[in-house]
């Protein structure tokens, strides 16, 4: 029996109504997304980088990246979107990461059109490659699904145009990159619900075909906290939470250090604990019985 491709699961997804995408950093975190009832997971380049003791600024590679991406699609069995950077390079590489990634199993990736090294998109500082130079990797990347998903992988256009040239520029943007063949659009750093909103309206106008949008609702940066039905109100596809379930473990590691350093003992931090039964239950694992649940695909 053929199995539906994650690309087509998330655009039934979608086309029911706005998704939530958890970020999760590898396949443990994937299968708790999976085990909360969650439709979708995300690959966060910016977690992923963290958890990797390094800053978000294009330092991992693009093996490094599909072996999360294939941890995350396993342990989840949930379509995935993925951060892909600026495509690991130029026209070529952005090929070659659309095929890997789809081979790992993953719905999506987004790749962005800031110059490398890139910086995270909610820091100032950012800069841009020419508009004509992030439509022709738009164009690779469309091809690339067509010739290895028959076109069911989706490319994702990130632009980082609003905190680097206004609004208008954004729009005028992904606009050119839904001609090159981008099927979603990621409008990073916008401030307000407002600009969301006209965001979707004046691009939704401009596009015969328009696409489907993802909205980043990561804490701590230029974007207010919006709910996930707001967004949907606005016109977004799906919302990503790229790094929440990694600030709350780092948050929660470092007061155990700080805790277990002082007192000698992590009797103050049990309760905050996983428990052994949960952990297993949560890896498919009965230490009891025979071998463990393998994710289905």
């Amino acid at each position: 029996m053929t199995k539906t491709h994650p690309g087509d699961v998330l655009r039934s997804l979608m086309d029911s109504g706005p998704v939530a995408a958890p970020g999760a950093f590898n396949g443990l975190v994937a299968r708790a997304v999976k085990q909360a009832g969650f439709d979708a997971c995300y690959v966060s380049g910016g977690a992923l980088s963290a958890s990797s003791g390094v800053p978000d600024i294009g330092i991992l590679s693009l093996d490094r990246f599909k072996q999360c991406v294939r941890e995350v699609a396993l342990g989840s069995d949930l379509p995935v979107i993925a951060d892909a950077d600026t495509g690991f390079g130029e026209e070529e590489m952005v090929r070659r990461t659309v095929i890997e990634y789809n081979h790992a199993g993953a719905a999506a990736c987004h790749i962005e059109d800031q110059v490398f090294p890139k910086r995270c998109g909610h820091l100032a500082g950012k800069a841009l490659i020419p508009i004509a130079q992030a439509v022709a990797r738009m164009q690779w990347a469309a091809q690339a699904s067509r010739d290895c998903s028959d076109g069911s992988f989706i490319v994702c256009a990130r632009t980082d145009a609003r905190s680097v040239d206004g609004l208008g520029a954004a729009i005028e943007r992904a606009h050119a990159y839904v001609e090159a063949g981008a099927r979603m659009i990621f409008p990073e750093g916008l401030e307000s619900e407002d600009e969301f909103a006209r965001f979707a309206d004046e691009l939704n106008k401009l596009c015969a075909k328009p696409p489907y949008l993802l909205a980043n609702m990561t804490e701590f940066g230029k974007t207010p906290i919006i709910p996930l039905a707001r967004f949907g109100e606005m016109g977004y596809h799906v919302v990503i939470f790229p790094v929440s379930t990694l600030r709350t473990a780092m948050g929660a590691v470092v007061k155990l250090l700080t805790d277990l350093k002082a007192t000698g003992s992590v009797t103050n931090s049990i309760d905050g604990m996983q428990n052994r039964s949960d952990l297993y239950a949560l890896l498919g694992y009965d230490p009891q019985g025979e071998g463990w649940e393998y994710p289905s695909h």
